[in-house]
């Protein structure tokens, strides 16, 4: 996704946490912003708290330019009523029929590697409760099943027959992008190879707020417990200061602190190991504090010019003055462990793999994760069929998508730079289209 647009690909006890509950915002934590102490348990950390890491740019882990945009013109949004203003949901911000599909200029291709995205998706998408208000477990039955044997050569036949198009609200949409990073690490710190990539910290605790207030349903915080205090969990200054060093915590050893900075952007990412090989690594969890993104707090600042915050453009600016680009990436006070990823991957919010140019992150308000979505947009690159696998911290409201391009330097390239306009439409069972939309 365009850093300083989108976040983090990350899916989100205390014993005075009741009486703290008024302080909550969002999925803020408890404690005020400016404790950084160590964990009781870890050893004083060796830098002092408030001294970033050095970061050293290595040339050799330069980015390619981002990907030139390939203009097109895209289909207006069918006029629609108005949204209402408390609308937090696709159903209560109102849906009306679309299109047929087979009128969408959806190619064989993209329908082929959409069906086979939708198959796997199939079994989390009948357990999983549709927080959009659009559809219910039992109405992807008969698609699902269809699916199982479908052949791709005739998948456009596929969704012509068991899904009918919708448009949530408005239909304006916005468009990002988001990849698989590779950078260079090793599984052992060694010479160029000292910037450090933690797992899951013991002592890291998520809160469903849930179990406390029923107005609190689907929230969670995540925090620390010290001294009997539920407390905020350390933030990127206090980690890239040492707060965690000595507890071997370690996975690997990232070569690039700015490279590392954006895999955690990304959420998952490929760690291209000195003896050629490759660790995959993908989220696990995030330390519960809020993103920021840097392009835009450079873009506010005038330190960057308009179209030049892309993933490369930020680059760029980080690599200029090493001290300079410390201390914007620690701005950003989110830091995402990982765990290290053995089989197909990465795995997107479905915990299924997404897949390339076929799979985008979605607000599960809006869209039903595991349907099928028509993009036609100002750029010509995201149009086509996609399908909701995946979610982000800021990819929300209605007709917001991260779009997935895969590894490698094509998929960096496009998805660095990925930001376009237009309209969409949502593919929903004909079970759920004859209970929104009734016919006449």
């Amino acid at each position: 996704m365009i850093p300083g647009v989108g976040a983090p690909r990350a899916r989100t006890f205390g014993f005075a946490l009741l009486a703290a509950l008024p302080l909550l915002s969002g999925c803020a934590s408890v404690i005020p912003e400016g404790d950084s102490r160590p964990a009781t348990a870890a050893p004083a950390p060796p830098r002092p708290i408030g001294t970033p890491r050095p970061y050293v740019p290595r040339p050799s882990e330069r980015p390619g330019a981002a990907a030139q945009p390939v203009p097109a013109t895209p289909r207006a949004p069918l006029p629609a009523a108005a949204v209402p203003a408390d609308a937090t949901t696709a159903a209560a911000s109102g849906v009306i029929a679309g299109p047929d599909f087979s009128t969408l200029g959806v190619t064989a291709g993209q329908a082929a590697t959409a069906l086979a995205a939708f198959r796997i998706s199939c079994p989390s998408v009948q357990r999983r409760a549709d927080t959009s208000g659009l559809t219910q477990g039992a109405d992807w039955a008969e698609s699902c099943n269809a699916a199982k044997s479908w052949k791709a050569s005739d998948a456009l036949t596929f969704f012509t027959t068991h899904f009918a198009t919708v448009q949530v609200g408005a239909g304006t949409a916005f468009v990002t992008g988001y990849y698989e990073p590779e950078i260079a690490a090793s599984r052992t710190k060694q010479p160029g190879y000292d910037v450090p990539v933690y797992r899951r910290p013991a002592d890291l605790v998520e809160v469903d707020l849930g179990q406390f207030a029923d107005d609190l349903k689907g929230r969670k915080i995540r925090g620390r417990v010290d001294g009997g205090d539920f407390t905020r969990y350390y933030d990127r200054t206090a980690i890239e200061s040492g707060a965690l060093d000595g507890r071997g915590l370690e996975i690997a050893w990232a070569a690039d602190a700015a490279e590392f900075f954006f895999l955690q952007v990304q959420g998952s990412g490929r760690l291209r190991l000195p003896d050629g090989g490759i660790m995959r690594i993908g989220y696990d969890t995030q330390n519960g504090r809020g993103y920021v993104g840097i392009g835009k707090l450079l873009l506010d600042r005038g330190e960057l010019p308009r179209g030049q915050a892309s993933m490369q453009g930020i680059l760029d600016y980080l690599r200029a003055d090493p001290v300079r680009g410390a201390a914007v990436m620690n701005e950003n006070p989110s830091w995402v462990f990982f765990r290290e990823l053995t089989g197909p991957g990465p795995l997107g919010a479905l915990g299924v793999p997404v897949t390339g140019r076929a799979s985008v992150a979605a607000d599960p308000k809006y869209v039903p994760l595991g349907a099928p979505v028509v993009l036609s947009l100002d750029r010509a690159e995201p149009n086509g069929l996609w399908v909701a696998q995946d979610t982000g911290g800021a990819i929300r409201g209605a007709n917001r998508f991260d779009s997935f391009w895969g590894a490698g330097d094509e998929g960096r390239a496009i998805a660095g730079g990925m930001a376009a306009r237009g309209s969409a439409l949502l593919l929903l069972p004909r079970a759920s289209i004859a209970r929104l939309i009734p016919a006449p």
